[in-house]
């Protein structure tokens, strides 16, 4: 639902939800708003009237989804929300007491009423101040009215401080105006891993622009979905391998005789060690999640840096050298021989000690940039180096290939190994959005970079200033969204 697109059409609700308020109205909506508890972020949830956990009147649990039955007020876990419908006739609606979202007993799913979203943001405006004796009057308005009043200096200087906490909080209810097509995804039970995932995924623009622009054909995907060889062979021309698709090289050179073995992986993702060389063993025991001032700090081009240095190969993994005819002691390097449009970086951040036969989660901070130059990590880059930055033709050497790639999401997690919560962050016209499952809220720059980042997303920076400047410019469609085909851009990469 949104004002700035008065032809949007919002889903058909069930059949339930119909019956409800054919016979009740929004008399249920009103009676539970007092109990709607709101947080300046966004959040909404049910205050139940006693001070305790609320619990379900059946089992007496209070552990996962609780729902306040709108008819009767009777608080049910997901397991009896069924048997409350069935016992109770009519009882068919509910409220998600921790997400405030009403939700079908009888179809087992969430609902959606702009009624409802009504009662819900109505809450959320109340919070904000308003000064009753001046009605509707605006800032200026009450400012010249003083000033005619002959009020002193020191009067006129409150009342521009309380003009200054007004337009902050009127700013601060912008920022539930994003752009549209960004919303929230409820969280089904353990499943913000596959949210972060997905919204990093919606919001990849070459991906996006690829659906809105009619380009997919669910025939054809059929077909080649069913196809196993077509499916999971090299050369794979489906958008997910158009999109995230690179190559990776791998060299294993023989320390005896000097031949190198050269093998290619196709990959979707890079999964690169958190370089933690730069921490004395003091930080790494006190699992410090931030450097302190005397230390170095562990950065995203130091773990590319270490993904493509030259490893030596132990003992136990000797590899027959088809030159000399024996296994023989080798060293290993992983370079890039083609980068994605969308690169998908996955920081490891566990560690597993064969001493104490345990695994943890490494809480390290990592600084990564916003804009990324792949160029020193390319195949071409890694075996010039490798013998001495020799001008000499490297094989699949392209002079025109783009290295260079800017941020649009960051997948966090925080918790521990065996348990935690992941959220993403979304960079849309150069603002950033904290996307944590079904919540949305617009952050500073500075807590995108303070956060614990686990998966990072690059596009290739052609195409997100193509995509930045064409959403910034395009006017509202009444019957599509603002992300819009890039003309000229989506055409030629995807053709």
């Amino acid at each position: 639902m949104s004002s700035r697109n008065p032809s949007y059409t919002n889903p058909k609700p069930c059949k339930h939800l119909e019956d409800y308020k054919l016979r009740h109205g929004l008399s249920g909506y009103k009676s539970i708003q007092k109990h709607l508890k709101a947080t300046p972020h966004g959040r909404t949830s049910v205050e139940m009237l006693n001070a305790g956990v609320p619990r379900c009147n059946s089992c007496n649990g209070f552990q996962g989804r609780l729902y306040l039955c709108l008819i009767c007020n009777s608080v049910s876990c997901l397991d009896h929300t069924l048997l409350h419908t069935q016992s109770e006739d009519g009882h068919d609606l509910a409220v998600d007491i921790e997400r405030a979202e009403l939700y079908c007993c009888v179809c087992c799913d969430q609902v959606y009423d702009p009624d409802f979203d009504k009662v819900v943001m109505s809450k959320h405006n109340m919070g904000v101040p308003r000064d009753d004796k001046h009605g509707d009057e605006s800032i200026g308005e009450r400012l010249v009215k003083r000033r005619r009043l002959g009020l002193g200096v020191a009067e006129e200087l409150v009342d521009l401080k309380k003009s200054k906490q007004l337009v902050s909080m009127r700013d601060r209810r912008d920022k539930s105006c994003y752009p549209l097509g960004l919303r929230g995804l409820n969280n089904l039970g353990s499943t913000c891993f596959m949210n972060s995932v997905l919204q990093a995924l919606l919001h990849a623009p070459p991906f996006r622009n690829y659906f809105l622009s009619e380009g997919h054909n669910h025939e054809a995907c059929q077909r080649r979905s069913g196809d196993r060889l077509y499916r999971y062979s090299g050369d794979c021309q489906c958008i997910a391998h158009r999109v995230f698709s690179g190559l990776l090289r791998s060299d294993v050179t023989c320390m005896t005789c000097g031949s190198t073995s050269t093998t290619y992986d196709p990959c979707v993702d890079i999964s690169v060690d958190l370089d933690t060389s730069n921490f004395s063993p003091t930080d790494i025991v006190n699992k410090r999640s931030k450097p302190n001032e005397n230390s170095s700090i562990s950065t995203l081009l130091g773990c590319l840096d270490l993904f493509t240095r030259q490893e030596k190969l132990g003992s136990e993994q000797k590899l027959f050298c088809e030159t000399c005819q024996e296994m023989r002691d080798s060293v290993k390097q992983m370079s890039i021989r083609r980068l994605p449009l969308v690169l998908c970086l996955h920081i490891k951040r566990f560690e597993h000690s064969p001493v104490r036969k345990m695994s943890r989660k490494i809480d390290r901070y990592l600084q990564f940039p916003f804009s990324l130059d792949m160029t020193p990590y390319l195949s071409s880059s890694i075996v010039r180096n490798r013998f001495g930055n020799r001008i000499f033709s490297v094989e699949g050497d392209e002079s025109d290939i783009i290295t260079d790639f800017e941020i649009f999401a960051v997948v966090t997690h925080s918790g521990t190994l065996e348990s935690g919560h992941y959220v993403t962050y979304l960079r849309l016209r150069n603002r950033w959005y904290k996307c944590d499952d079904a919540w949305i809220t617009e952050v500073d720059e500075e807590i995108v970079r303070a956060s614990q980042c686990y998966m990072m997303f690059y596009v290739q920076k052609m195409l997100y200033q193509k995509a930045d400047e064409d959403l910034s410019s395009l006017p509202l469609s009444p019957r599509r969204d603002a992300y819009l085909p890039i003309a000229g851009c989506c055409e030629r990469l995807f053709k």
